[in-house]
């Protein structure tokens, strides 16, 4: 019976955020590759594009014209997921098989910059600050109102995550409701705090930073790292250092920290295959119910789907959707490819 190691053998890491399991078979790496290759896009974007719904002046699938703006250009989605309209409904406990609640919320574009062929790793760091007041204002404005119980930020870059548009931007949802994966990490949270008197993300922080092991960036008020848990080939997650709930928390330097490691860790991404790296991303933070939330400490998720090339993706298939989260590639050696990128981008 061989001793167990971590680098080479089959396990399952525990996520505490969710309170899920995900296996770990580092064995697999070397495994030939001869399923879907993605395409490797050539097209060389304008600076404007007269075709693009989110350019400047251009005009919009509902007939709006865009203004001529020249920072970030917030406006109501034209195909919302969600509508702001009050709907009265009584439910019934009568059928528990076939329940359904109607959703109140708000949907938002959030067009980063007017340039069309830009994105955040290639924008200079006064451009990627003033996504983050951006983002400040958006959690405020939309936090403040009284139906409004949660604000997700987030981003999908690439039309390997469903892209369908190249122009730099993100979007905003905010509703009544708590989502689901936002809930698990909120009942985690509580239960840890409840327990130890302590914050999760801020204990874990700690034990990460004296490891050293999955570390990617680490500035004075921000961590850039790989979690142990990591499901995604080259996921990240970035973690404020002090105890902050929510992104309108930051100081200025907190600002100006947190855009230099977006830039760095998009730029890394970038240089690690030499391509516009797809991703999801996105910020969980305090809930805007009115309550305090002591447990929470900001954190932003960046789930990128590519695995050993520019054109090899992950695929969540089979296993992944009966049984668990999989990944090949350790957090470790995955945390080791991105430090060793370099901070310049190779387009550069």
């Amino acid at each position: 019976m061989k001793n167990f190691d971590i680098n080479e053998d089959p396990h399952r890491r525990y996520n505490p955020l969710i309170n899920e399991w995900v296996l770990v078979s580092p064995h697999r790496a070397k495994r030939p590759w001869q399923g879907q290759n993605e395409t490797i896009s050539a097209e060389v974007l304008p600076e404007y594009d007269p075709s693009c719904y989110l350019c400047p002046g251009n005009t919009r699938a509902n007939g709006e014209v865009n203004p001529m703006y020249e920072g970030c250009f917030v406006f109501q989605n034209d195909f919302a997921a969600m509508k702001q309209d009050e709907i009265v409904y009584e439910e019934s406990e009568e059928n528990t098989f076939f329940k359904a609640l109607p959703e109140r919320g708000i949907s938002r574009v959030v067009c980063f910059s007017p340039n069309h062929n830009i994105t955040l790793p290639e924008m200079p760091l006064g451009t990627i600050e003033n996504i983050v007041r951006t983002w400040q204002n958006e959690y405020t404005s939309l936090g403040s109102i009284d139906y409004i119980n949660h604000v997700q930020i987030f981003e999908n870059k690439g039309s390997v995550m469903g892209c369908s548009n190249p122009h730099p931007h993100g979007q905003i949802w905010a509703q009544s409701s708590l989502p689901t994966a936002v809930e698990k990490t909120q009942h985690n949270l509580k239960v840890y705090y409840d327990t130890h008197e302590r914050n999760l993300l801020q204990d874990y922080l700690n034990e990460e930073l004296k490891l050293n092991e999955r570390i990617v960036i680490e500035n004075q008020h921000f961590v850039a790292l790989v979690p142990f848990w990591a499901v995604w080939p080259f996921e990240t997650m970035i973690i404020s250092k002090r105890h902050l709930g929510k992104i309108t928390d930051f100081t200025a330097s907190e600002i100006t920290d947190f855009s230099l490691t977006l830039k760095q860790l998009t730029t890394k991404y970038d240089n690690l295959f030499k391509t516009s790296f797809p991703y999801s991303s996105g910020i969980h933070q305090t809930p805007t119910d009115g309550l305090l939330h002591p447990e929470w400490q900001f954190h932003m998720h960046f789930y990128p789907p590519l695995l050993r090339s520019a054109t090899i993706k992950k695929f969540m298939v089979g296993y992944e959707m009966m049984g668990e989260s999989q990944r090949d590639i350790t957090a470790e050696k995955s945390a080791q490819m991105l430090k060793e990128q370099s901070d310049l981008h190779y387009n550069s």
